[in-house]
């Protein structure tokens, strides 16, 4: 198993119907932009910020797994962008429990950035995300 440090994760979720049937998708580069891990998996029925928010909790766990101690994370979900930042609260019960457990992974960094990319440049995360659903 590889291990690094510093780490640059792209993750996205899909659903097809809101709530529908949902996958995420991530990749975790290294920061000269090798790959070192990726996720695409279908994840069952759910809403689109569900997925949105369990990609990234799939990408923070197996980031830390990986050895990962500084974490830049990109999303093209401004949603969960501006809840992880705190600039918007979390209203939604189905999320809360999500939310918690990225603040949880976020805790065990030493550090943990996260910005809104659009969704153009989130290509790969979302092809893995859109394979996993066929």
């Amino acid at each position: 198993m590889t291990k690094v440090e510093r780490v640059v994760i792209c993750a996205d979720g899909a659903s097809r119907g809101n709530p529908g049937l949902a996958a995420i998708g991530a990749t975790i580069k290294d920061r000269q932009g090798r790959l070192i891990a990726s996720v695409s998996q279908c994840i069952g029925r759910t809403t689109n910020n569900q997925a949105e928010y369990r990609a990234l909790i799939a990408a923070l766990e197996e980031a830390t797994r990986l050895g990962a101690r500084e974490v830049a994370i990109n999303l093209d979900s401004q949603l969960v962008v501006r809840q992880i930042r705190g600039e918007y609260r979390v209203k939604k019960a189905e999320l809360k429990p999500l939310y918690q457990r990225v603040k949880q992974l976020q805790s065990c960094l030493e550090s943990c950035t996260i910005n809104y990319i659009p969704r153009q440049q989130n290509i790969e995360a979302d092809r893995m995300a859109n394979s996993a659903l066929k």
